[in-house]
């Protein structure tokens, strides 16, 4: 009996030693390789890898797996944004000769006015003069290696020029002072009542076309990027817009003797996610008389 339980306690030792000895066995393979680096690890037959920017790697065999975000993803060599808006203020720089606009029939004369109007008279409300875009779409193209591209779209630039003045605009006719001779361009005249709103207003539809260049095409929230180029508006309406306590309110719409295509001069800055846009037209927005070059300038809601 004695020896039955020597030879059951030695069997018992044997038993626990040999499966101490196997579950100790697959620690070493856990462990980081001595040849790898700090942030490779081994389990088994898989092999993770962690880089310094966060992205991991899963190795089994001829199997990878990646994880992590793709820095490297391909781009479409055509990308297109939709429904981009634009605010910002509007303004123009005068350059009109006053002394030669006032020797004929134009904006700024009519037979039967003794008090012919000057450059005070168009002064705006700078900070109540404002520019509001809204683009239908704007596509990108790739030329060189996504970082130099071709930038164009279309859509409505909506100017409205606030006056300091009490001043009016009316289509070609009669005048309203005394006057038998008919005029036969549109005018303007200092009105008789005080005005609480007084804006001209002038919508174009536009097509906007850049050379864009960007510095960080892969993640259009960092580096800079910047577009210059060129646009052509079409204007379909144009109005003077009053308020006062006399008349109310009252939205003109007429012919009041504006040009009717607008060619600008555009550009636009990204600093990260903020995007600033601006507009030069060399050419007045009036056909005859008045000498204004509009400007513009503000910010844009876009995704690139």
């Amino acid at each position: 009996m004695n020896k039955l339980f020597t030879l059951m306690v030695l069997a018992f030792v044997c038993t626990t030693a040999t499966a101490q000895t196997d579950t100790a066995a697959p620690k070493s393979n856990t462990s980081k390789l001595p040849e790898e680096k700090s942030d490779t690890i081994r389990i088994g037959n898989i092999v993770i890898i962690k880089n310094g920017d966060g992205h991991s790697e899963s190795r089994s065999g001829n199997t990878r797996i990646s994880m992590g975000r793709n820095r490297h993803k391909k781009l479409s060599n055509i990308s297109t944004n939709w429904g981009i808006v634009d605010i910002g203020f509007a303004n123009y720089s005068d350059k009109t000769n006053y002394a030669a606009a006032t020797t004929g029939q134009s904006l700024v004369n009519a037979p039967g006015n003794n008090f012919p109007l000057g450059a005070s008279d168009f002064k705006l409300k700078a900070a109540k003069s404002v520019d509001v875009n809204v683009w239908f779409f704007m596509q990108r193209l790739n030329l060189i290696k996504h970082h130099v591209n071709l930038k164009y779209g279309l859509g409505l630039e909506l100017n409205n020029y606030r006056f300091r003045s009490d001043i009016s605009f009316k289509e070609p006719g009669f005048p309203p002072y005394s006057s038998a001779t008919a005029i036969p361009n549109a005018y303007v005249i200092r009105d008789s009542i005080s005005f609480s709103k007084n804006k001209l207003a002038a919508d174009y539809l536009t097509v906007p076309m850049m050379m864009n260049f960007s510095s960080n095409p892969g993640d259009h929230n960092r580096g800079i990027s910047l577009s210059v180029g060129v646009s052509a508006g079409y204007l379909y309406s144009q109005r003077n817009k009053q308020v006062s306590t006399q008349r109310g309110k009252q939205k003109n719409k007429g012919d009041y003797d504006l040009e009717q295509f607008k060619f600008s001069y555009i550009a636009e800055v990204g600093l990260g996610p903020v995007r600033l846009y601006g507009s030069y037209s060399p050419n007045s927005i009036f056909q005859r008389g008045l000498n204004m070059r509009p400007y513009t300038l503000g910010v844009r809601l876009s995704n690139w």
